[in-house]
């Protein structure tokens, strides 16, 4: 998964140790990540057969494709934090957007609950009314991550896209085709893995 090139890895605080901020003016409808042929893939049988102090890098760094395998991502994507009110949302098409624009400065956010994590965990208070993250999160809550998604495909293809050349021919053309409104986007729902 190759991060967007604007961006940069910050300390945050000790509660939160590194995230990755914005060093430039990234407007919604941007391409923020996107899985390339670098990141690993590791099958649960592979984690299984992976001795405890891997097994514990990759409980904290990768997330979990609906295959239920581990994605470990080689570059500063794997440290993107939680935020129950995240700028960035992942696609069923191997990429991440800003939903929203991100400052200079702001951090790049995901929401974990689309990432098929395997315990449930309690984010930090954000004011927010959810409290705690849950393996089955993508279930409750893919209507809402679908809406905020569809408001900002359009703008994909009319933007400067710095990582639109790691996406492929393929799926560019189901982009233009969900962009121009002659296809329906796919649900983020087809991401989830069923544990």
């Amino acid at each position: 998964m190759m991060i967007h090139p604007s961006t940069k890895l910050k300390f945050i605080s000790e509660e939160v140790g590194y995230g990755v901020v914005a060093t430039k003016f990234i407007p919604q409808g941007t391409i923020t990540w996107v899985l390339d042929k670098l990141d690993q893939e590791f099958s649960p049988s592979d984690f299984q057969n992976l001795e405890p102090i891997y097994q514990d890098i990759l409980d904290t760094y990768t997330f979990r494709n609906n295959q239920g395998n581990f994605i470990l991502c080689w570059d500063h994507g794997r440290y993107v934090n939680h935020s129950f009110n995240s700028n960035c949302l992942t696609t069923a098409y191997d990429f991440e957007i800003a939903i929203r624009d991100i400052q200079v400065g702001e951090q790049l956010t995901d929401d974990y609950g689309y990432l098929n994590i395997s315990e449930p965990f309690r984010g930090i208070d954000e004011g927010t009314k959810r409290k705690v993250v849950y393996p089955n999160d993508l279930q409750k809550y893919y209507k809402v991550w679908d809406k905020k998604l569809k408001k900002v495909f359009p703008m994909i293809t009319n933007l400067d896209q710095p990582l639109g050349k790691l996406i492929s021919k393929e799926t560019w053309k189901e982009i233009e085709n969900v962009s121009q409104f002659k296809k329906p986007m796919e649900s983020i729902l087809s991401n989830y893995f069923a544990h």
